[in-house]
């Protein structure tokens, strides 16, 4: 049995799936769980996840721990799904997705920047709420 390169991770509220793979892209069982204690037992890998809210605060866990963290937006993991759609699989087109040359991945985002889009995100909903309560004024 070689030893895990990739692992694809989907994650879930309380439990997540893991889909390992070895260096000539076969798979490896790997057993799922809920926290860090699992990253911190396997060797420094690729762990490639669905990229979402939640994975850039879990992609920085994981990333201390020493693993390479690359985050897959979700349109270009969709067309891997093989069969129909569970975490195990979800985990397993991850994996898939991540070892094929041509990927593109979105860079882990620091808390800074999370920051930062959370005001633009915030500001601009203002905004439109703003004008919501106007029109709702001027058609009354």
């Amino acid at each position: 049995m070689s030893e895990i390169i990739t692992v694809g991770l989907d994650l879930a509220k309380s439990v997540f799936q893991a889909h390992g793979a070895d260096g000539n892209g076969r798979a490896q069982e790997v057993a799922a769980g809920s926290g860090a204690g699992f990253f911190g037992q396997l060797p420094a890998c690729v762990v490639a996840m669905e990229d979402c809210g939640g994975t850039h605060f879990r992609g920085r866990e994981i990333g201390k721990l020493g693993h390479d963290v690359r985050l897959i937006p979700p349109a270009y993991v969709k067309p891997v799904v093989k069969r129909q759609k569970n975490d195990a699989a979800d985990a397993d087109a991850i994996c898939e997705a991540a070892l094929r040359p041509t990927m593109r991945f979105v860079p882990v985002k620091s808390e800074e920047t999370q920051g930062a889009a959370m005001v633009f995100r915030v500001r601009e909903l203002l905004i439109r709420q703003r004008f919501q309560a106007i029109n709702a004024l001027r058609g009354i």
